[in-house]
């Protein structure tokens, strides 16, 4: 998938760490979407909680360490398409949007406490986290690999190769934990995983040498490899379909608010005009669903 945004944090590890290197030229940042100027929609306003409705705020949780669904622009602020779309969603409910940039294992813990009122972090929505939060669903991804150039990684058969991956996600607890035990169960060798809170670095070490590919979602890796112009390039195939959702309080009105937001969104256009700018409208949504991950 294309993905057209600027990645600063990716561009600068690359530039501090590898020596004798070229980097590519950062393309022009999209405008995002002002969510000031989303039309509100009182219905899905009346489904919210009094006291975020009254607070004129949607606090919203997000690592920003995963370009480009979210990162930090040169500022320190959230962006790229996927903070754009929860902005949106913030300006259906007439509210505006408060981010906290946290570690990624921290988002669900402080939603569960009443510190968030929704995670917007690339969130694969999955039977497990689904036992903490709800998830309303906003686009479908599936995993893929990166390795260098004129490598021949398989990911079907990786036993022995060292993986980097950010850490928390589903490819690094639920994906490489299990292709792994396949590579000792046959005897071969493990796949060592290697884990690292940001996926810049997670992509850094796959070009400095450190590792021999990682994995993440598509979109992610998609852009990786554009941005670093020839270094990188896919590998395998697309596997393990999944949808991303927003995260919100168990069983709450915010869920229910939030997938009104959402699908108001999708029926006025806004949705597939964010995603489409992100090059990324194969992934598309026709109803904003809760929890529709079922791995």
């Amino acid at each position: 998938m294309k993905i057209r945004y600027a990645l600063p944090a990716l561009a600068a590890v690359a530039a501090l760490t590898l020596a004798g290197c070229t980097n590519t030229t950062d393309e022009p940042k999209k405008d995002s979407t002002d969510s000031s100027k989303v039309t509100v929609d009182e219905a899905a306003v009346a489904l919210l909680p009094a006291k975020i409705k009254d607070s004129g705020e949607l606090t919203i949780g997000t690592d920003a360490e995963y370009p480009p669904n979210e990162y930090k622009d040169d500022n320190g602020n959230p962006a790229g398409w996927g903070v754009d779309l929860a902005e949106a969603v913030a300006g259906k409910l007439g509210l505006k949007p408060k981010w906290e940039i946290l570690g990624f294992d921290s988002i669900i813990p402080r939603i569960q406490e009443g510190a968030l009122n929704m995670g917007s972090s690339s969130f694969t929505d999955n039977v497990e986290r689904q036992k903490s939060v709800d998830f309303v669903n906003f686009l479908n991804a599936g995993t893929q690999w990166a390795a260098p150039a004129g490598s021949k990684v398989n990911p079907d058969d990786a036993c022995g190769l060292k993986v980097s991956v950010q850490s928390g996600t589903v490819q690094h607890l639920d994906e490489l934990p299990a292709k792994s035990k396949a590579c000792t169960d046959a005897g071969k060798k493990a796949i060592e995983i290697l884990p690292f809170d940001g996926q810049p670095e997670v992509t850094n070490a796959v070009v400095n040498g450190s590792a021999d590919a990682f994995s993440a979602d598509l979109p992610v890796t998609g852009d990786a490899v554009k941005q670093l112009d020839g270094k990188l390039v896919t590998v395998g195939e697309v596997f393990d379909a999944a949808p991303y959702g927003f995260a919100t309080e168990k069983g709450s009105d915010t869920t229910k608010a939030v997938q009104a937001a959402l699908q108001s969104l999708m029926d006025d256009g806004t949705y597939l005009q964010i995603l489409t700018d992100a090059g990324i409208e194969s992934g598309a949504l026709t109803k904003a669903t809760i929890n529709a991950g079922k791995n």
